[in-house]
């Protein structure tokens, strides 16, 4: 595949300029470069979504214009996008054959092709699972199998590997491996420097829309690769002082959660959660996708109404407690989807500035909106945070990824909070503004902030971490010591198995689960069944 000269202008910006790209056939070739750099809209072009204004592009040889997706398709080119495009209320299958009815059918030639599928490449997709019971990591495998469904030969992958953790990034990166062995070429965008260096055949980088060199990995530190990205060395998580204090801010006693699933079975996806945060203390709590952690966040927020326990806030029972107050109370929340919950794409952004916040200064003078106090905040955040945008009247649509998530960070911080529930803050961020968030969270907790964590970046969770906690099934089964715990091991806690680095609990909860237990059981607790 050969992309040449490829230029695309938005109003008041310039998102690819004279861009050149080489991808061999059979290889992986990974696409580096910072927030609002250009890679979605270069990889939105080469899948049809997007027109370029300038430039050409050849497929095998041969020039290729794509007008729409199809087109792209009918070529062998699948993309799965960062924030996946699925239906939330139709089953797998429905949203696997969307489109390309004509493949297989709708029914079971389908649900065998994508259960062969899902078997070959070590998907565990069940056919006829809801969509809006499937946890992150889950939908991703989805998006995946509808990619390689319709017979791609080339998938781009953007940030494939966010919310998986070690083990299950090396059973994908083995995955792209047998792909690239049948021939088939990989595109993959990260963000995740180790990780592009391990898996790439070629690295291209790209800086503020246009092509600024290539690396071979085999020849190439992270070191390197960070400063030809963004011009600076790589940053890290690490927390050497501590700054907890004896204050408790958040305290959760025996929290239960139950759901009920389609069939009509009952069951707990919070199952006696107990913890204290303190002023000053960042808890982390590391869980694969889909183990409670979502509703955790839910229940904290009180968007979900919990069957048994209490929450205390600042020596204040907030359990029935409506959650505008809880915010007004002093709550914050980094959602783990900005797109679902955190932004309205198609408003501007200081409208999505006082998301949240609207009774709250300065977006509000007693019962009236002060817009041009609102306008100016946004200015300053889109400043302090370096969210990268032509103005505040843009729609948040606009933004990259990564800018759409400072401008999150930045609201959310702008109300000196005294809680902050953080879930996978810097997924899919570049490693400047990684290392910038990590400073604002850093800094709060400094000044008495008290944080809920959750990542699946388990450097990130150990680095920031004063305290940290293992969820499985709902329940939080072991503690750690972020000063001795390794990602490997935290990552093997993660799934089940027994680790000697790890605790039991020591504020309820129950003891942590056998490895023999997690090696027996045949249910995944990622799909949604009875032992999720």
């Amino acid at each position: 595949m050969e992309l040449r000269g490829i230029t695309k202008r938005f109003p008041g910006v310039v998102a690819n300029h004279d861009i050149d790209i080489t991808v061999r056939r059979g290889t992986v070739h990974a696409l580096v470069g910072e927030n609002g750099a250009g890679k979605s809209t270069l990889m939105k072009i080469l899948y049809g979504m997007q027109k370029p204004d300038e430039g050409t592009i050849a497929v095998d040889g041969e020039q290729a214009t794509f007008s729409n997706p199809g087109d792209a398709i009918e070529r062998g080119i699948g993309m799965v996008h960062q924030h996946f495009m699925l239906a939330d209320y139709l089953t797998v299958l429905e949203n696997v054959v969307l489109g390309s009815e004509k493949l297989y059918g709708i029914g079971d030639r389908a649900r065998a092709k994508i259960k062969e599928i899902s078997e070959a490449y070590g998907l565990g997709v069940r056919p006829d699972a809801m969509v809006e019971d499937l946890g992150v990591a889950d939908r991703q495998r989805v998006e995946i199998l509808k990619v390689l469904y319709r017979g791609a030969r080339t998938l781009i992958l953007d940030e494939p590997t966010a919310v998986l953790v070690p083990q299950e990034v090396e059973a994908l990166f083995d995955n792209l491996r047998e792909l690239k062995a049948e021939g088939l070429t990989v595109i993959f965008i990260s963000h995740k420097l180790g990780e592009v260096l391990s898996v790439a055949d070629e690295i291209t980088v790209i800086r503020r829309g246009t092509t600024v060199g290539t690396a071979d990995p085999k020849h190439t530190t992270t070191k390197q690769l960070a400063e030809l990205m963004v011009g600076s060395e790589l940053p890290s998580p690490e927390t050497r002082e501590s700054t907890v204090t004896d204050t408790p801010m958040l305290t959760a006693d025996g929290l239960r959660l139950t759901a009920t699933d389609p069939d009509g079975a009952v069951r707990a996806v919070l199952d006696g959660i107990t913890f204290t945060i303190h002023k000053g203390e960042v808890l982390g709590i590391a869980g694969v996708e889909g183990n409670g952690q979502s509703e955790l966040v839910d229940a904290i927020m009180g968007m979900r109404t919990l069957d048994a326990g209490t929450l205390t806030l600042d020596a204040t029972d907030i359990t029935r407690t409506p959650t505008r107050r809880r915010r007004e109370d002093g709550m914050a929340v980094i959602p783990e989807d900005r797109h679902r919950h955190g932004l309205l794409l198609e408003a501007p952004l200081w409208e999505n500035r006082i998301l949240g916040h609207v009774t709250e200064r300065p977006n509000s003078r007693g019962v009236f909106l002060d817009t041009g106090a609102a306008r100016a905040d946004t200015e300053r955040i889109v400043r302090e945070y370096d969210v990268r945008t032509p103005g505040i009247d843009v729609t948040a649509a606009s933004l990259s990824g990564g800018n759409q998530q400072k401008l999150i960070v930045g609201r959310e911080m702008s109300h000196s909070p005294k809680l902050l529930i953080a879930a996978h803050p810097t997924r899919g961020v570049d490693v400047g503004a990684q290392a910038q968030i990590w400073d604002q969270i850093r800094e709060a907790r400094r000044e008495g902030l008290a944080v809920l964590l959750i990542s699946a970046d388990l450097d990130e969770l150990i680095g920031l971490s004063d305290t940290l906690r293992v969820m499985f099934r709902g329940r939080l089964v072991a503690d750690a010591d972020p000063a001795a715990i390794t990602p490997e091991e935290l990552g093997s806690a993660m799934t089940g198995a027994a680790t000697g680095r790890l605790e039991a609990p020591e504020e309820g909860g129950a003891t942590a689960a056998p490895a023999a237990d997690a090696t027996d059981d045949d249910t995944d607790p990622r799909e949604g069944g009875e032992d999720r």
